[in-house]
């Protein structure tokens, strides 16, 4: 925090991984976190989350 450094959109753009960054206890509720996510939408979102869901059920004997 004392170097402001956070995951930031733009340069995450191209990128497979998500990021978490400025992770805190919630306030409303001790049994909750708050934290700021960042990730290239289409591609995690639409492809990729597809491939490593079906590479999950491959690994794990639920797709034959």
């Amino acid at each position: 925090p004392a170097e402001k450094s956070y995951p930031m959109p733009l340069p995450l753009a191209g990128v497979d991984a998500v990021y978490v960054g400025r992770i805190r206890s919630d306030l409303a509720d001790p049994n909750s976190l708050t934290f700021w996510c960042v990730s290239d939408q289409i591609r995690k979102g639409a492809a990729l989350n597809a491939v490593q869901i079906a590479e999950y059920l491959l690994r794990n004997g639920h797709l034959g």
